[in-house]
């Protein structure tokens, strides 16, 4: 008599393992990409939030803090935050520090995150790089995200 075994082949397997394999490397990239535009949009949030704590100080003042200039942690400590901000977030989504300039007249501001990568490139309008700066001057963005990230 034959006995009839009840399971899977080798030759099963393996296409089982291959299909998982194909679809693994569909979503790793697309999976890694949305990762890095979330922390795109919350370093956009927290600039716009140091910003609006920083117009809420020239509302009270009539001007923007004077001669501030480097990391937004420890400039930020007695100028803004406590009064207009509780807690001044100090780095990006990628945990590079967020830099906050104000000019010496108190006329203008800049509150600016270098990116993935962490280096000023200076860029302006629109970007399409995750490694390009967001900047945001005097109430609105100069270098900013749009379109599809790399």
């Amino acid at each position: 008599m034959l006995k009839r075994q009840k399971g899977f082949t080798l030759i099963e397997l393996l296409i089982v393992v291959a299909i998982i394999g194909i679809i693994a490397a569909i979503a790793i990239p697309n999976l890694l990409n949305a990762i890095d535009r979330g922390k795109q949009k919350r370093t956009m949030a927290d600039l716009r939030s140091i910003a609006t704590a920083t117009e809420s100080y020239a509302i009270d003042y009539n001007r923007y803090p004077i001669s501030m200039s480097g990391p937004v942690g420890g400039n930020a400590t007695g100028t803004i935050s406590p009064t207009y901000i509780k807690q001044v977030p100090p780095n990006d989504g990628w945990a590079n520090v967020i830099q906050w300039t104000t000019d010496a007249t108190g006329g203008t501001y800049t509150v600016e995150s270098y990116g993935k990568d962490g280096i000023s490139d200076a860029s302006v309008g629109a970007t399409t790089n995750f490694n390009n700066d967001i900047t945001f001057v005097d109430g609105s963005f100069t270098a900013w995200p749009e379109g599809a990230q790399t």
